[in-house]
């Protein structure tokens, strides 16, 4: 799911870097057929940009808070939860551990007591 947002986030900046040169070009081409001045070329560049700059933060907030909701209506572990965890498998394979080395002392000492009474 986060790569599929990241994708389309970074899919939609390279379509906006494209978009911008794309515009830049038109209004270059515009001011060398002399169809409008320099000043209104950069006006009309500086305008687009900051309309796109604008448009890229409330897509940037709307794309966070989407997020943020999908995270929310999800359990995801945090790594205090999975570093508590760990610990509890530790000690849980310690016991298991020791609780087969006593089973394994047990058995010695049954097999030692059966051979001796067989002798």
């Amino acid at each position: 799911m986060a790569d599929l947002i990241k994708k389309a986030f970074y899919t939609s900046v390279g379509i906006t870097a494209l978009v911008t040169e794309k515009v830049q070009d038109l209004v270059d081409d515009l001011v060398k057929q002399r169809k409008i001045s320099l000043d209104e070329g950069k006006k009309i560049v500086d305008e687009f940009w900051q309309d796109t700059e604008t448009r890229k933060e409330e897509v940037e907030d709307r794309l966070s808070k989407t997020v943020e909701n999908v995270v929310s209506r999800f359990d995801f572990l945090t790594g205090k939860d999975v570093e508590d965890l760990r610990e509890r498998v530790e000690e849980l394979e310690a016991k298991v551990k020791a609780a087969t080395a006593k089973k394994r002392t047990a058995r010695k000492s049954t097999k030692a007591t059966s051979a001796a009474k067989a002798k």
